[in-house]
């Protein structure tokens, strides 16, 4: 018996000796990058990370030069503000609405805009990708496509138009006379995180039209600058068609009119309830659903220039 039972203790040694070799191996093999591999969302997520990385530490060699490209940004957005300011000196209110009501529509365009356009600005450079064959090379490469041509050439010098959308935006809530609540003092931040998510999801569109097209970069801004550009004057001024185009087709109108009109107080020009502007945040995750569609099936169809 006690022979047996040293041969069955010595058979286990021998079993759990190949065991703890193993599991050694698997450490080995997870550390030279045998681990599970992620889902696309988080692999994205990590490449576009380091990419955006990458440029940043570029940037900061050159710290000056960041310091004033990102102040001169600042100023040239600043001077569309300057031009409705100094209209507002010969008129007392325009569509209705005075000059701080006003600054809030632009600031909080500006800054989602400008949030978007620093996240994947890049976008809009597909076209040029397309043509020259260097979108091959981003193929080959174990990182998501949309996530490399989003950060590639990342231009941290974009937090200029943020900042002055933020500070004018700020200087007219500080300015304004409004019946703060719990819902509308949330809600501020909330409309431009949410704008800024809306004008993503355009973007995404634009970029995947460009595999059809091979060059829409101008249609894409389009809608994301010259749709800010209209977003910056009261909805008031515009055609009731333009209003029901941008609600229900192009749902611009969700980046800031409709939730700035329920801080405001005003009523919708279009007869909308009061709660449609809480919904900017589900508009714009139901809208990049078909932006995030149409990308994949940009992508499917892309054909190699052969070069």
């Amino acid at each position: 018996m006690a022979e047996a039972e040293a041969g069955a203790a010595a058979g286990a040694g021998v079993e759990a000796v190949p065991a703890r070799a193993r599991a050694r191996d698997g450490e080995r093999d997870a550390a030279a990058g045998g681990a599970p591999r992620r889902g696309p969302v988080l692999e994205g997520l990590r490449g576009y990370r380091l990419i955006v990385g990458m440029w940043i530490r570029s940037t900061m060699t050159y710290r000056m030069s960041f310091v004033l490209t990102t102040v001169g940004q600042a100023a040239i957005t600043l001077l569309d503000f300057v031009a409705i300011a100094v209209m507002f000196s010969h008129v007392d209110a325009l569509g209705g609405f005075t000059l701080p009501e006003i600054a809030l529509l632009y600031g909080s365009c500006s800054a989602s805009l400008g949030l978007a356009d620093l996240l994947l600005g890049n976008t809009d450079r597909i076209g040029a990708r397309i043509r020259d064959g260097s979108l091959d090379t981003m193929l080959v490469r174990p990182v998501p496509v949309l996530a490399q041509v989003a950060a590639d050439r990342f231009a941290l010098r974009r937090l200029g138009r943020i900042a002055q959308g933020v500070g004018v935006m700020g200087w007219a809530v500080c300015t304004l006379d409004v019946d703060w609540t719990a819902g509308k003092v949330l809600l501020v931040p909330v409309m431009v995180l949410a704008g800024a998510a809306i004008f993503a999801a355009v973007m995404v569109t634009g970029a995947a039209f460009q595999f059809v097209t091979g060059d829409a970069a101008e249609v894409q801004n389009s809608f994301t600058y010259g749709g800010c550009t209209m977003l910056q004057y009261p909805p008031t001024v515009f055609a009731k068609d333009l209003l029901r185009g941008v609600t229900f087709i192009v749902p611009l109108a969700f980046v800031n009119w409709l939730p700035a009109l329920h801080v405001l107080g005003r009523p919708d020009p279009l007869g909308l309830p009061g709660w449609v502007a809480y919904l900017s945040p589900l508009v714009a995750f139901v809208v990049f659903l078909p932006a995030s569609l149409a990308w994949r099936a940009g992508v499917r169809s892309y054909r190699s220039t052969g070069s």
